[in-house]
């Protein structure tokens, strides 16, 4: 998710197209909040690790 989330960052800045650069951002955000809970142990999704 994080990956997909700084794909779609580039692309949106390089074209210029403001709504995948809100989508990058959220996904990247997402993403790095799912990791983080994962690696403090938290439980994510019925999942121990999310990944």
């Amino acid at each position: 998710m994080i990956l997909l989330g700084v794909i779609l960052l580039i692309i949106g800045f390089v074209t210029g197209i403001s709504i995948l650069w809100t989508i990058g951002i959220v996904l990247a955000v997402v993403g790095l909040v799912l990791w983080l809970a994962g690696t403090l142990g938290h439980a994510v999704g019925g999942r121990r690790h999310y990944y």
